[in-house]
């Protein structure tokens, strides 16, 4: 260099304008580097932010219920009768007793104060036993010492004098105000169910251990909305011990008869006039003896009271045999002392006790959850919850009515209905089930994440079984193998894939590729070993040509020969279909799928999913892990073929070890992806969530039931919450997978990090 131009380089390093760029650049390296930093802090952020938004919509679901003494007063009618009955208005405004005189007493919720006071028409007789016949029409039975039943049915009338609504309690008589003559002698137990056309009673008369059941049909006048009752069967069950309960279930069927020592009776009266003996069974065990009895809401399941602080719930299951049974299904443990008193909850699947010892406790049957304990001063003669589960009526023993607000928004929520096996009314077994919603308003939730999470894995395990192999060997051919100038348009191509819409390909296999695969069941597993063997007879045929027509295409291209090898492979394979259904299945091999083999068969099956979300992930496992391949030191490439290693040695001993941690990441990152895929399952998979790993069968994914169920949830129900929790699980799964697969590939990468 000479002194000119060493001079003017000195110039160039020095003086006011060299400094004053040298501040700007790193002005700007440090401005790009705050922005950076932002940046990443700022996805932190928004992940947590996520995060603690999941959490807190989710955490309610566990939180326990809260029951505040919202007021006290005088028993409305005084303590001298003791109370058959109460009832309330749904929006605790109002209320309503029934003594056993026949007395009804309608007053203000709370504060106490007298709104209406009327009596049964009961013409002279006296009530001699009581029972609730449907609590979601609100009718209810009286039985009579002149052998009548009185049935009515109980309400609130609503009015809005000065433009205030009123809410004023009232009984009417569906069927008229002469009770129904069942006998000539006092009632001492009853028992009825209403159907829509026919009402069952079961009663037993003063004096007598026998029970009878008469059906009648509901006729409805022709000239006015009146119904009457005709007889249509009667029967007789015979018994020969002491009953101090009478039940009937809600289906009109099942007719129990206990007594205290816990011997119980259960006949079937599908046929009135010949009630059969099913079962003789003892709800207790040794010295303890039932001390209460209460149907829960349906009026399937009895929750028994026993003198040793437990609640047994017991409801009937099928057998093998087709025949029901009742079976002991879940205890609470209350306390040592017995329960006196249970409660049920008219619109969800809970129940209230009260003990010896004067504390009330809140239940969920179907969760086994306890969320709340309520310590009173004094005993306690009912308890009456709140039509919507918010609130509940006590009358305590020392003659005072007490009005509690109760905060219980999800009882039917914990970790066992969640994960565990739950034994649900009318199933024959505990099983892990989902089932957010029905028709009936008895319904019984079922909210097990446990079917979603397995359906989850299994779409995704059986995606990458199809995409892996695919994507990493063509990532190895392309990176390794192939011409550069091939690789330009094949890499580009493949990737070009990830941006089909998902959606598309979800329609694309539900309408067209799981039927045409039920068509061609055998066609697709004979492509399993077709186009192998095809490929390997190709490539052997190719080996054997003369060397200047093999030279005629360069090695790093031959791989596009191979194109029309498999296309018709497949196609050979698809069209060998009915041949091979003729010979090894009698020509329907789905037919024999279920016949023969037992196996059962969805049109929208796993392997339709394996397809077309495998499809879907082959360019994103492909990219990353030919892009990991391709960028192994070519230096490393060399050394080792250099010193004598061939292509494979070379590929097998030096690249996949040292581009492993790549391939890793791409595999995982496939995973991931199949993990939260949405479109493609939720259109071509059935979405029945079922615990089957049979890869003829569907399935429901989390993020699938998230796509279905959420626009349908009611706004912070408990179903709304667990589809949130659904995404929590999917956010973690997420997490986790990605932690593992980080740890992993960074010990992969310092075991190979010196080759």
């Amino acid at each position: 260099m000479d002194q000119s131009a060493q001079k003017a380089l000195e110039q160039a390093l020095k003086g006011p304008k060299f400094e004053k760029r040298i501040k700007r650049r790193n002005l700007v390296d440090k401005g790009w580097a705050s922005s950076i930093s932002v940046g990443g802090v700022g996805v932190i952020l928004s992940v947590l932010l996520i995060m603690f938004f999941l959490v807190y919509v989710v955490a309610p679901l566990f939180m326990p219920a809260s029951v505040k003494e919202h007021a006290s007063y005088a028993l409305p009618g005084g303590s001298q009768e003791k109370t058959l009955f109460y009832g309330m208005d749904e929006y605790k405004e109002t209320a309503m007793r029934i003594t056993e005189s026949g007395k009804l007493i309608g007053f203000n919720a709370n504060n106490g104060q007298l709104l209406t006071e009327s009596s049964l028409p009961l013409n002279g007789e006296s009530i001699t036993s009581f029972a609730r016949v449907k609590e979601s029409d609100k009718l209810i039975a009286f039985g009579l010492s002149g052998g009548g039943v009185l049935l009515a049915k109980y309400g609130y009338k609503v009015t809005y004098p000065d433009n205030v609504r009123k809410i004023t309690p009232a009984l009417t008589f569906p069927f008229g105000q002469e009770p129904l003559v069942v006998a000539d002698q006092p009632i001492s137990k009853v028992a009825a169910r209403s159907s829509d056309s026919q009402l069952v009673v079961a009663y037993q008369l003063a004096g007598q251990s026998h029970v009878f059941v008469k059906q009648y049909d509901k006729v409805e006048s022709m000239l006015s909305d009146d119904v009457a009752l005709e007889e249509y069967a009667e029967g007789e069950v015979p018994n020969n011990m002491p009953v101090d309960w009478l039940m009937m279930g809600g289906n009109m069927r099942n007719l129990y008869l206990v007594s205290e020592d816990g011997s119980t009776l259960y006949y079937d009266l599908s046929n009135i006039r010949e009630p059969v003996l099913l079962q003789k069974v003892n709800m207790v065990n040794g010295d303890e003896h039932i001390s209460s009895l209460r149907f829960l809401l349906g009026e399937y399941s009895l929750m028994v009271g026993t003198s040793k602080g437990r609640v047994l719930q017991w409801f009937p299951v099928r057998d093998e045999n087709n025949n029901f049974q009742l079976e002991f299904i879940r205890e609470f443990e209350v306390d040592k002392k017995p329960v006196n008193f249970i409660a049920i909850e008219h619109s969800r699947k809970g129940f209230v006790t009260l003990d010896r010892s004067d504390e009330i406790n809140l239940y969920n049957a179907t969760a086994e959850r306890h969320l709340a304990s309520v310590d009173l001063k004094t005993g306690l003669n009912f308890i009456l919850m709140a039509e919507r589960g918010n609130g509940a009526l006590l009358e305590t023993a020392d003659g005072q009515m007490v009005n509690y607000d109760i905060k219980n928004e999800h009882p039917d929520v914990s970790f066992s209905s969640l994960w565990g096996k739950v034994w649900y009314e009318g199933y024959e077994e505990p099983s892990y089930t989902w089932q957010s919603s029905s028709a009936s308003a008895d319904f019984e939730p079922k909210f097990s994440m446990v079917p979603l999470t397995f359906g989850t894995i299994k779409a995704a395990l059986y995606s990458m079984l199809f995409a892996v192999p695919i994507a990493v060997l063509a990532a190895i051919y392309t990176a390794f193998f192939m011409d550069n100038k091939t690789r330009q348009y094949i890499k580009p191509t493949i990737e070009l894939i990830e941006a089909l819409p998902t959606v598309i390909l979800g329609f694309l296999a539900g309408l067209w590729l799981a039927p045409y695969m039920e068509a061609h069941l055998a066609g697709f597993f004979a492509i399993l070993l077709v186009v192998p063997i095809g490929i390997l007879l190709f490539g052997f045929g190719w080996s054997r040509l003369p060397e200047p027509v093999r030279l005629l295409i360069p090695t790093g291209r031959r791989a596009v020969l191979m194109l029309p090898v498999v296309v018709f492979l497949g196609w050979f394979a698809l069209s060998l279909s009915s041949p091979i259904e003729n010979l090894f299945f009698h020509g329907d091999m789905r037919h024999w799928l279920t016949s023969s083999a037992g196996i059962d068969f969805d049109q929208r099956n796993a392997l339709v999913i394996g397809f077309a979300m495998g499809f879907a992930l082959i360019p994103t496992i492909f990219s990353v892990a030919e892009d990991a391949i391709y960028n192994v030191p070519s230096y490393l490439v060399n050394g080792s073929l250099a010193l004598g290693a061939s292509g494979w040695q070379t590929l097998v001993g030096v690249v996949l070890p040292t581009a492993s941690p790549g391939i890793f990441s791409a595999i995982m990152l496939g995973f991931g992806r199949g993990i939260g895929e949405t479109m493609i399952v939720l259109m071509a998979s059935g979405n029945t969530p079922l615990m089957d790993v049979n890869i003829f069968q569907g399935m429901r994914t989390l993020s699938a039931n998230l796509a279905v169920e959420m626009p349908e949830a009611e706004l912070y129900s408990s179903h709304y919450r667990v589809l949130f929790l659904s995404g929590l699980i999917l956010f973690i799964f997420t997490f986790v997978f990605n932690t593992l697969a980080e740890v992993v590939r960074e010990r992969m990468r310092r075991k190979y990090g010196s080759l």
